[in-house]
């Protein structure tokens, strides 16, 4: 008799202004996953925040057609990591324990430490960061920090919120015109794939710029911009992790906007990137240590800007759940790096399991003297 496969919940959608990614994401996903090596059920989280399965689930939520799919959920406490139907309000039924699961969620309630909170309450292995790697990475303020705090180099920030911008807006105008002179960059703090991203030429700009920004978020970051090439890297791993070569991404827009990224095909990539082996191997243990300082697990592609004019390299994020559509730099780094995507994806889930491991390992309760 041959062995159970393994069961593995691929989530995906969410309230996010990358709910659109994530389906592109997931849909890559699914279609790369080995079929014999693993039972796949696959979980969408439409724009409301509810919970769906059904084979057509990706499809439905493309659509937004989600009449017939099963509203479900799991029990946010220990025990069996089963996925439930919901038949009543007050009615729960099993349809299917999960091994482990793999969240292709980008952004807000899905890659900021949000579902990993209650994944971890329910005891639920899973692919990717935790918690903290998750929520650190994702608030680009408070990694730009960290990462100083590193000597990783990282261009100067300032952050405003929406209430300082209903109190004074040309505050923080000002504040943002003294840190450092034009083009300037707005950004909301947590968010990716450049949404609410503004490149500002002018003080007219800036102000339309915050306010794009804070629709997406509270946090607003206001960034010094610069001439300068897309360097990025992808890592794998958890307590050791492993660098790809670097890749390079020639915007189609003036900066890799969400345009670029996703709906034109005017952007290019260069595997490898064209820099020289110094350079390369600079950036590889810059990611390296970036990961390890955010405490990241299973995946992260490292982004940086290598500025054109004094060929200095400085960190611009992590994603911690990155994109995994077809054009996506970091499958195609590591398919580049001799990993291809199937086999990326078992590497992912067996990461996934360890960490997992190393959790339920741990102590709960301690019964020394008070």
């Amino acid at each position: 008799m041959s062995a159970r496969r393994p069961i593995l919940g691929v989530i995906f959608g969410g309230r996010s202004g990358e709910h659109e990614v994530s389906l592109m994401s997931a849909r890559s996903i699914l279609g790369a996953i080995d079929r014999d090596k693993y039972e796949v059920v696959s979980i969408g989280i439409s724009k409301e925040g509810r919970w769906y399965a059904g084979e057509n689930v990706l499809d439905a939520l493309e659509t937004g057609q989600l009449e017939g799919l099963e509203p479900v959920t799991i029990i946010p406490e220990p025990g069996p990591p089963i996925l439930y139907r919901i038949v009543a309000e007050d009615r729960l039924e099993a349809i299917v324990e999960l091994d482990i699961l793999f969240p292709v969620l980008h952004g807000t309630f899905g890659e900021d430490g949000t579902l990993q909170g209650l994944l971890e309450v329910a005891e639920i292995p899973y692919v990717g960061a935790g918690v903290l790697a998750s929520a650190v990475a994702m608030d680009k303020a408070l990694f730009k920090s960290l990462m100083r705090s590193e000597g990783i180099p990282v261009l100067d920030w300032m952050v405003a919120n929406s209430v300082d911008l209903e109190r004074d807006a040309d505050g923080v105008l000002d504040r943002a015109e003294a840190m450092a002179g034009y083009p300037l960059f707005t950004k909301p703090a947590n968010l990716g794939s450049s949404v609410g991203i503004t490149k500002c030429r002018s003080r007219s700009d800036l102000y339309e710029g915050v306010l794009d920004a804070a629709q997406y978020d509270r946090r607003i970051l206001i960034e010094r911009g610069i001439e300068a090439r897309e360097i990025e890297v992808s890592v794998l791993g958890n307590e050791d992790p492993e660098a790809s070569i670097p890749g390079e991404v020639r915007p189609g827009d003036e900066f890799y906007s969400y345009r670029a990224k996703y709906i034109d095909d005017s952007s290019e990539l260069l595997i490898p990137a064209p820099i020289d082996d110094e350079l390369a191997e600079s950036a590889k243990q810059m990611a390296r240590q970036a990961f390890q300082a955010i405490d990241g697990a299973g995946m992260g592609r490292v982004d940086f800007l290598l500025e054109t004019s004094s060929g200095r390299l400085y960190l611009n994020e992590i994603n911690t759940i990155p994109g995994f559509t077809q054009i996506s730099m970091y499958p195609k780094l590591w398919e580049a790096s001799g990993l291809p995507y199937p086999r990326l994806i078992d590497r992912l889930v067996e990461l996934g399991q360890q960490r997992h491991g190393q959790r339920q390992r741990l102590q709960r309760s301690y019964g020394g003297a008070g």
